[in-house]
C-alpha cells in the first residue's frame, strides 16, 4: 500500500550542502539518506515529498555537519497481506515467476500462477495444461499478496493469481467476456421459460 507519512527527526546535513537554502539542503540530504531505504515499520521509501519545517541548526564539536530539527513527508510503500497489487513479469523460472510491483519484486510460485496444472516451457514461459494460457516476461498482471517475510531486506513477498479476478490482464478480460456471455445465455433461457409458462397459463 502506498501512503504518505510525516516524520519529525534531526537531519544531519553534510558541509557540501551549506551553500544552498536550508530547506533545500535538508531535502537533498534526506533524498540521499533514504535512497533504497527499507524499514519493516514504514516500508520502502519511494520519494521525499516535502520538508514541512526546519528548526535551528545544531553543531556538535568534532563533527563538520549541522543537525536540523526537521519535519518532513515521505511517500512509502508498505506491502500488506491480502492486498491487491499490479505489476509486470520480470522473470520466468522453472519454479514460478517474479512480478515487479513498484517498490519491490514479488514471487509467484508456479502452483499459484493460474488455476491449472502449469509447466515450464523451454521458451521461458509458463503454460497451463488445460487452459493453454501462457505467462511470459513483461506480461501485465493483477495478483494478491499472501505472504510477507521481513527476515531479508528487501522483504520476501509471495503472491497468488489463482483466485477469481486475478492473473494476466488478458485472462481477466477473457473471463469477464465468458461470464457476460454465460449470464446473457442464462437470461435468455429464463426469459424463454417464462414466456413458455405464460403461454401455458393462457391456454388454461
Amino acid at each position: 500500500m502506498f501512503r504518505i507519512v510525516e516524520i519529525a527527526d534531526h537531519v544531519r546535513v553534510e558541509p557540501e550542502l551549506f551553500g544552498i537554502p536550508i530547506k533545500e539542503a535538508v531535502k537533498k540530504q534526506l533524498e540521499k539518506s533514504f535512497e533504497n531505504y527499507v524499514d519493516e515499520e514504514i516500508g520502502a521509501v519511494v520519494a521525499v515529498l516535502e520538508v514541512v519545517s526546519v528548526g535551528e541548526g545544531i553543531l556538535i564539536p568534532g563533527d563538520p555537519a549541522a543537525y536540523y530539527d526537521s519535519v518532513f513527508k515521505l511517500l512509502v510503500f508498505k506491502p500488506e497481506l491480502q492486498e491487491l497489487v499490479f505489476g509486470y513479469i520480470t522473470q520466468i523460472t522453472n519454479f514460478g515467476a517474479f512480478l515487479n510491483i513498484g517498490a519491490f519484486e514479488a514471487m509467484i510460485h508456479i502452483s499459484q500462477t493460474m488455476d491449472d496444472f502449469v509447466s515450464f516451457s523451454k521458451s521461458d514461459s509458463l503454460i497451463g495444461k488445460n487452459t493453454k494460457r501462457v505467462l511470459r516476461k513483461n506480461d501485465l498482471c493483477l495478483a494478491r499478496i499472501v505472504a510477507i517475510s521481513h527476515k531479508t531486506t528487501p522483504p520476501k513477498i509471495g503472491l497468488t493469481m489463482r483466485q477469481p479476478g486475478l492473473g494476466k490482464l488478458e485472462w481477466i478480460q477473457e473471463d469477464k467476456r465468458k461470464a457476460k456471455l454465460a449470464a446473457e445465455k442464462l437470461a435468455r433461457a429464463e426469459a424463454k421459460e417464462a414466456k413458455s409458462k405464460e403461454k401455458k397459463e393462457k391456454k388454461k
